[in-house]
């Protein structure tokens, strides 16, 4: 819990203010901006490398020093104003965050059963939001008496502080199935390996052109996009939870089918409205949509090995940046052109994860079988 809330937290302040320091204090455009998310989707494409550091430390010393790396790479964003010195600090940042993620995907799955890992990952969102909440409020109240360098060094300390605490404690279980210590590739997750890629597909677009797009059309500041992330994460404090409770209940099939249906309405609506209102209410929308991406995780454990787990989600965590690495480029490029192409690609790559995802029933049922 603790380290979820760092990971979390951490996060969300370098997106709350990258995209104001990146405009304003960098100087910096479009094109530039999806090169910096590109570099940023790296060490998740290298999250496989994950298998061979587990061959060393234990993967609950992993996640500790994942955070401690993430602290980090936050406290020297606001040191290195410069194109290059974003691209180095958000290199080390980002290191930290997608091993963290990693690892906790898989010992959730690892340490929870079928029905109760989705309540679990509710639960866990639910705390994230609640702790940046609380990030986001004091950003909002300080933003105005701080530089950006100072608020970046200000919560990177407090996460290092949490991943040194991290560091100090044992809750391994010893009665846990030995994971496999080696890459896992198997034909019949083909279904979670494509899930996964095109969600990393369209949770690029999001994070990488979602606020930009605030920031450049519609000249939201720093203070705004603070109270915007705010109002998302109290949604999603009391969604969260329910989200799990709806994967239990309904299935994985019917909940990413909302979700996908959701965002091809959401990605067109990005490209054509002009309302500053209309285009945050979208945005907390988006935002609540990206939580169903659980279901793609407990659909996983409902067909994997048990022993595959984690060399699984660390294979999936680099299919899933496969498209992450290449798309925030090139849709920077696309921006240039013109800004609502990445977001009818975005409905594009929607129509085809709502076709997609309607073999997971099918799935579950041959392994059932």
């Amino acid at each position: 819990m603790v380290l979820t809330i760092c990971a979390t937290a951490g996060l969300q302040v370098w997106r709350t203010l990258f995209d104001n320091f990146a405009v304003h204090v960098v100087g910096l455009n479009g094109f530039h901006v999806g090169i910096i998310q590109s570099v940023r989707e790296i060490p998740g494409f290298l999250a496989l490398l994950v298998v061979y550091v587990l061959l060393v430390v234990r993967e609950h010393r992993l996640s500790a020093f994942s955070i401690l790396v993430l602290g980090v790479g936050v406290a020297a964003t606001g040191a290195m104003p410069t194109f290059y010195g974003l691209i180095f600090t958000t290199l080390i940042m980002s290191f930290g965050f997608h091993y963290f993620e990693t690892t906790n995907q898989s010992l959730t799955l690892q340490y929870f059963d079928e029905k109760t890992s989705p309540i679990v990952f509710g639960r866990l969102k639910s705390l994230a939001s609640a702790s940046n909440i609380c990030a986001g409020a004091l950003i909002f109240i300080i933003a105005p008496f701080m530089t950006y360098g100072s608020m970046y060094f200000m919560f990177g300390a407090l996460i290092i502080g949490g991943g040194f605490w991290a560091l100090l404690h044992n809750p391994t279980d010893k009665n846990l199935v030995v994971q496999k210590k080696k890459m896992v590739f198997k034909r019949r997750y083909w279904l979670f390996y494509f899930l996964t890629f095109m969600a990393g597909a369209r949770r690029q677009i999001f994070v990488a052109f979602a606020v930009f797009l605030l920031v450049r059309k519609f000249q939201f500041p720093v203070q705004w996009i603070a109270a915007l992330f705010l109002v998302n994460n109290v949604v999603n404090y009391f969604l969260s939870p329910i989200i799990g409770k709806c994967i239990v209940r309904f299935g994985e099939q019917k909940v990413l089918s909302l979700e996908y249906f959701s965002m091809i309405i959401i990605f067109i609506s990005y490209a054509v409205v002009d309302s500053k209102i209309l285009v945050a209410l979208l945005y907390i929308a988006d935002h609540v949509f990206f939580n169903f991406a659980i279901a793609i995780r407990t659909f996983f454990q409902k067909i994997a090995d048990p022993r595959d787990i984690a060399p699984s989600m660390a294979v999936g965590f680099t299919i899933n940046h496969i498209a992450a690495v290449m798309l925030p480029a090139i849709g920077g490029m696309l921006w240039v052109v013109d800004y609502r192409i990445p977001f009818i690609g975005g409905a594009v790559f929607s129509l085809v994860s709502l076709v997609l995802v309607q073999m997971i029933g099918a799935q579950v049922k041959k392994m059932a079988s």
